[in-house]
């Protein structure tokens, strides 16, 4: 069941939304960790109806990564919530848009401050499913391991991970 409240959507849900005209669109690009191994290709934006921008790259996860294995992912987000497990189908995982580099002239998304065993590790969700604060923030910490959850509100996306 969708959630009308939620705050991240897809831009492609958002009627008379596109992206800017001064900024490439990513969406089929090749996506590559630190050392310039593939981890996916852009499948879409995500965009938080709060900060009013695209948030959140959606990877489509190449098979390398899956098939690398790993079932448990994460640090809990709270205690006494449980870890998440990847599922068959889920292949998919977000990445902060202010966490990569764009080659513009080779059309890739250069993930250079994340390695390939945290983008193993990193929780993935089945295409078209809602994005949940839970599975955001699990995502986050894994990206950022100093992160402070002192700006957890309408600040959250004030965060150089999201500046382009």
């Amino acid at each position: 069941m969708k959630n009308e409240n939620k705050d991240l959507v897809y831009l492609h849900d958002l009627s008379g939304y596109k992206v800017a005209k001064d900024y490439p669109d990513v969406r089929d690009w090749d996506v590559q960790d630190n050392d310039f191994r593939k981890i996916g290709k852009v499948d879409a934006l995500l965009v938080s109806k709060i900060a009013e921008r695209v948030v959140y790259l959606d990877v489509e996860v190449d098979e390398s990564v899956i098939e690398e294995g790993h079932e448990v992912y994460g640090k809990p987000t709270a205690e006494g919530i449980h870890e998440f497990l990847n599922k068959d189908g889920d292949d998919h995982l977000i990445i902060p848009i202010g966490l990569v580099k764009l080659d513009e002239e080779n059309k890739i998304v250069h993930a250079s401050q994340i390695n390939y065993s945290t983008f193993v590790k990193t929780s993935r969700y089945s295409k078209g499913n809602d994005i949940s604060r839970d599975y955001e923030l699990g995502v986050y910490k894994n990206y950022v391991p100093d992160y402070d959850d002192a700006n957890d509100g309408d600040d959250f996306y004030r965060r150089d991970a999201f500046n382009i």
